[in-house]
């Protein structure tokens, strides 16, 4: 397994190195790849239906527990599959829609990426690892949805799916930490065994709040939903993908993952109620209203993953079983829409269903795909969603106390989703053919094999649902719920209350799609509320920040050096000064200072009457004479001392100073002097106040004995170990090699800016 990864990524990058070089027709071939990853993870089904799981371990950081585990049971064989099978016609159909796009390489490096971080997230079993992919995914979504960088709402829809993702991703993070640090295990199967010592801990709750955090915020949950619908500013082929199987169905997977760990019955159950039955009314709403076929299908996804929520929510193994099959129905249907879109789009160039009527003399073959995933959408009998829906209405019946309600909320928001399904799959192809319409020619067999086979799947599992049911669907609900189960799918529930609750959610659905057009008016009032929004509430947040971070930059980092000098000066005299005088008793032991000399007592004189000129003076070149004349000053008390290896360090750097600034100053215009009597006081009492702390750490150094246990063995071992007898070099090159050597590196690119400025030329004197 870890091979299979590790190529899928090797694959990207092949494939981003040697673009240049391949011709677009290269890359209808590219859609091999995903079909033999696809065919590989076939051959675990049946392996998955025997032992149930399949561990495939790999050690990578065994002693902080960290390593490349994976898991293959029916929940992650599900997803892999999905992944896999549906990315093979994406990949196929994308050769076609982008084949007069720049950069084609980078697009499929990305979007093989993206296919390995989500194959590594839903098969990984351990904490970290699936951390990673999930950075991973959010990392490589953020270049699919950005592809046109160009176009500045691809860019801007880009930087928020990554700015919510990625937030996300930073509370999951926290979420597992919290978990391995309370079971002490990073293995997500070990974990299954400690799902009691969680729910017991005081940190129970902050681990929930990290977790749904995170699968929120990925799967679009409300109130962080409003990155999915900006994320359709990303080529149709993407949406597609992203948007159906893989990206917004990670935090889904992660839920459902860790129900079985999490669950209590109550806090994580009801939580995701809530906010799965918020998301999933609060989405289909939306998606009546919109007249763009992206928009549509936009926010009836974030209702789709409302759903799914709200059943893990449910947690009963009708809604469990309801959940896992709705992924795979939500798949199926949601993609074939997409593919439609594009297809629409691609041929008359506009996706306002106000604009585009009778296609389906165009496009037929394209138009019976997309009706079948309408009606599949709408959950009419001997399609696949029509059991999905079934089995929700079963899930809410089945809830005590609260049956009714649960049932007239998914009711409302089926009968939405329904008509959202007929507008988005259905009203582009009927009516008459539109005038600028009569002439357009059908589209290739790159754009319409991948919706019909897509939709071709949808009537197979509606009429045949054993095929998935016993295929997969099974093992993936005895994942989520830990234990075997005798529901399976079928056609036919009997005349019941469910039976009449399905048909009339197609009815109701059905006439609001024939009145739709009474509604659209009303979309401006709906967009009325966008000002009370999450998307509006979260923008404006960002602009507070955005405006204090202006402010703070203004204030703090604006340019000048010397302030810059100033604040870390202040702050150390501060805080040192603080700690000195709160925690130790100032002493002085003036017993063991030498007595001045007069040749030292000389050099100080002289060093003090340096000072004293260059603050003074009104020259630039005198002032950097005096500032070298305390240098050389320094090194003859060095060299009084006893180190002249110092002393001649200094020497060096003083001269090599002084010539510089010399140098500098001379390419330098001439500044007015200014002298303000305020900053001058300011300035005397900041150096004056660091000057006195540095005296008095070194007077209270006098007192306390030195631990010479790190000289001793320095002295000891240079000889031995580095076959120096210079401790100090050997120090600098042996002891310290890494730290010399980066301080070289800093030194030679100080000199190459140097030498920059030194060959600078203003515009002026080119001219001349």
């Amino acid at each position: 397994m870890l091979g299979i990864l590790i190529s899928v990524f090797l694959v990207a990058f092949l494939i981003l190195f040697s673009g240049q070089y391949l011709r677009p027709k290269f890359f209808k071939f590219l859609a091999i790849f995903p079909l033999l990853l696809f065919v590989y993870f076939c051959s675990f089904i049946f392996p998955v239906h025997w032992e149930k799981k399949i561990l495939l371990l790999n050690k990578w950081i065994p002693n902080l527990g960290i390593n490349l585990d994976f898991k293959v049971d029916g929940l992650s064989l599900l997803f892999a599959l999905l992944i896999t099978g549906i990315g093979t016609l994406i990949y196929f159909y994308a050769s076609y829609y982008l084949k007069n796009y720049p950069n084609q390489s980078r697009f499929y490096c990305y979007l093989t990426m993206f296919l390995g971080a989500m194959l590594g997230l839903v098969l990984s079993d351990n904490l970290i690892t699936i951390f990673i992919f999930w950075e991973l995914t959010s990392i490589s979504s953020f270049f699919l949805i950005g592809f046109n960088n160009e176009d500045e709402a691809s860019r801007k829809s880009a930087l928020t799916a990554l700015g919510i993702t990625g937030l996300g991703g930073f509370f999951l993070l926290s979420g597992f930490l919290l978990i391995s640090n309370l079971t002490g295990t990073y293995s997500v199967d070990a974990l299954l065994n400690s799902s009691e010592a969680i729910q017991s801990s005081p940190l129970y709750i902050g681990i929930l709040v990290m977790i749904f955090a995170g699968a929120f915020t990925k799967s679009a949950q409300f109130p962080f939903h409003f990155w999915l619908p900006g994320a359709m500013q990303a080529p149709t082929p993407v949406s597609a993908y992203l948007h159906s199987a893989t990206m917004v169905k990670a935090g889904i997977y992660i839920l459902a993952r860790f129900s079985p760990i999490l669950s209590d019955g109550y806090i994580w159950n009801n939580t995701l109620m809530i906010v799965g039955g918020i998301t999933m009314i609060y989405g289909a709403f939306h998606s009546i209203f919109r007249t763009d076929m992206k928009s549509i299908l936009a926010y009836s996804t974030i209702s789709a993953l409302g759903i799914i929520v709200f059943l893990l929510g449910i947690g009963t193994d009708y809604a469990i079983y309801a959940a896992v099959t709705f992924i795979l129905v939500h798949a199926l249907y949601k993609a074939t829409l997409f593919l439609v879109t594009g297809i629409v789009d691609h041929t008359v160039h506009t996706r306002d269903i106000t604009k585009i009527q009778g296609l389906w003399k165009t496009m037929p073959l394209v138009a019976i795909a997309s009706l079948i995933a309408a009606l599949s959408s709408a959950g009419i009998p001997l399609t696949f969603g029509f059991i999905s829906k079934d089995l929700v209405y079963e899930s809410t019946l089945d809830v005590p106390q609260w049956g009714l309600w649960l049932t007239g909320l998914a009711f409302v928001t089926n009968v939405f989703l329904a008509c959202s399904g007929f507008l988005a799959g259905i009203k582009p192809f009927v009516g008459k053919t539109l005038p600028n319409h009569s002439e357009l020619k059908s589209s290739g067999i790159f754009l319409w094999l991948p919706v019909v086979i897509l939709s071709s799947l949808t009537l197979l599992f509606g009429l045949l649902p054993s095929i998935a049911d016993l295929g997969i669907l099974k093992y993936s609900f005895e994942a989520v719920a830990q234990e075997s189960t005798s529901l399976y799918l079928k056609i036919w529930h009997g005349f019941n209350e469910v039976l009449m609750v399905s048909a009339l959610t197609i009815l109701l659905g059905f006439i609001l799609f024939l009145f739709n057009r009474f509604l659209r008016p009303s979309l401006q009032n709906v967009l009325k509320l966008e000002s009370i929004s999450p998307k509006a509430i979260t923008e404006s947040i960002s602009e507070g920040f955005r405006k204090f971070a202006f402010i703070y930059t203004r204030l703090m980092h604006n340019g000048y050096l010397r302030n810059y000098i100033i604040s870390i000066i202040v702050f150390i005299t501060l805080l040192v000064g603080y700690r000195l005088l709160t925690t130790v008793s100032l002493e002085v032991n003036t017993s063991d200072l030498s007595e001045f000399r007069v040749y030292e007592l000389t050099i100080f004189v002289i060093i003090v009457v340096a000072i004293f000129y260059t603050i003074r003076t009104r020259s630039r070149l005198a002032a950097i004479s005096s500032i070298g004349i305390v240098g050389y000053g320094i090194c003859l008390i060095f060299v009084f001392y006893g180190a002249p290896d110092l002393a001649m360090t200094q020497f060096t750097i003083d001269t090599l100073t002084v010539v510089l600034f010399v140098l500098v100053l001379f390419k330098l215009p001439s500044f007015m002097i200014m002298r303000n009597k305020k900053i001058r006081f300011r300035d005397a009492v900041i150096s004056i106040s660091f000057g006195l702390l540095i005296m008095i750490i070194t007077l209270q150094s006098l007192i306390y004995p030195a631990n010479k246990d790190i000289s001793k063995f320095y002295a000891d071992n240079a000889y031995v170990l580095a076959k120096g007898k210079n401790v100090v070099n050997v120090i600098l090159v042996d002891f310290r090699g890494f730290d010399t050597m980066i301080e070289t590196i800093v030194l030679s690119i100080a000199a190459l800016g140097v030498f920059g400025l030194l060959k600078y030329r203003s515009i002026n004197e080119e001219a001349d």
